[in-house]
């Protein structure tokens, strides 16, 4: 029995016992329905393996031994993860498009009583979906950018907006990454249909009445790029400009990124990387700067040479700023609050 995903919507209002991608690691990997969990029929290696018969033998002899794999897996998995469901259990299946991988394990399951559906179309029945929402379908709520040079607290804020109600998305958390060189984090980034995948839900969960703050980023955090229709209503959306002291800047980057500084292979790699930009005798005195433990040193030199030259250069206009003395948490505290109250001015005020 098929079961048509009729929108996002549909998506994440799914109630069955498991949603089941049979797919290969990999492929799950790169991207799946939210909430599901990965039972494979074929790993990787035997996917390749029967892709290549198929090409270079015959589709029979690719089916012949592709039918084998899977009852070895569909065995090796009710033996396995649905060794304790009773008769009571409902799954729903996919795999690419809803062809042969799945329907091989759904008749299994079927056979054993239990209440099997197939996504009609597959993955690819929801990858439709992400698609429509963010190539082909503006972005609803009115957008707010959180703007400001670097080290002005923009994540920190964004995250006390949040808690106190406020509608935020916050690319960098969706994304795996601080949005510069510096900004890897201790996990990978997610591909880049993973990170859509990602999107695509914080969106769907926008109340259109309301505005929705996002950091103001290029148009890639780290790996991943920005879609289409929301970088149309970043590029076009007001600003608020958060601005600090260098020294309140310099002192909050390294509390901020305690996890590089720990990492002092990490750290030098990354200042090797600035190379192309910079004088050699400027890398060495970063360098000496990352050797010696004198991270606030070095965060402000950063921002003077590199970063806040390359903010002044491609700034946009704004149409709020806000002047922070420090970035304590008190601070931090009551900038929340200001961006709130500007944020719900700006986002009733009419474009001319």
């Amino acid at each position: 029995m098929m079961y048509e995903l009729g929108s996002l919507s549909d998506v994440y209002a799914l109630d069955f016992d498991d949603i089941i991608d049979v797919r290969s690691p990999s492929e799950f990997a790169e991207d799946h329905v939210p909430g599901a969990i990965n039972l494979p029929v074929l790993s990787d290696v035997q996917r390749a393996e029967v892709g290549t018969i198929y090409k270079q033998v015959s589709p029979f002899m690719a089916r012949k031994l592709g039918a084998a794999l899977i009852a070895q897996n569909a065995a090796h998995h009710l033996q396995t993860y649905f060794a304790d469901f009773d008769g009571r259990y409902r799954p729903l299946l996919y795999c690419w498009r809803g062809g042969q991988r799945s329907e091989s394990l759904a008749i299994i399951l079927k056979q054993i009583g239990w209440r099997v559906q197939l996504v009609d179309g597959g993955y690819k029945s929801y990858r439709r979906h992400v698609v429509a929402a963010l190539y082909d379908t503006p972005v609803q709520s009115p957008v707010i950018l959180l703007d400001g040079p670097t080290g002005t607290a923009k994540t920190d804020i964004l995250k006390r907006l949040a808690v106190s109600g406020m509608q935020i998305i916050d690319l960098e958390g969706l994304a795996n990454h601080r949005g510069s060189l510096f900004g890897h984090w201790d996990m990978p980034q997610p591909s880049q249909k993973a990170f859509e995948s990602r999107l695509a839900k914080a969106l769907l969960a926008l109340d259109p009445a309301k505005p929705v703050i996002i950091e103001a980023e290029s148009n890639r955090v780290g790996d991943c790029r920005i879609p289409p229709q929301l970088w149309s209503a970043m590029t076009t959306a007001p600003r608020i400009r958060l601005n600090a002291p260098i020294a309140a800047r310099a002192e909050y980057l390294t509390r901020a990124y305690h996890d590089l500084i720990a990492d002092t292979d990490r750290m030098q790699d990354i200042l090797n990387r600035l190379r192309p930009y910079h004088a050699a005798k400027t890398i060495e005195e970063w360098q000496d700067l990352a050797v010696t433990g004198q991270y606030t040193a070095l965060a402000q030199d950063l921002m003077e040479a590199h970063y806040d030259p390359r903010y002044a250069k491609y700034q946009a206009p704004h149409v709020e700023q806000l002047q922070l003395a420090d970035l304590t948490n008190e601070t931090l505290d009551r900038a929340a609050i200001n961006v709130a109250n500007l944020s719900n001015r700006l986002a009733s005020v009419k474009p001319t």
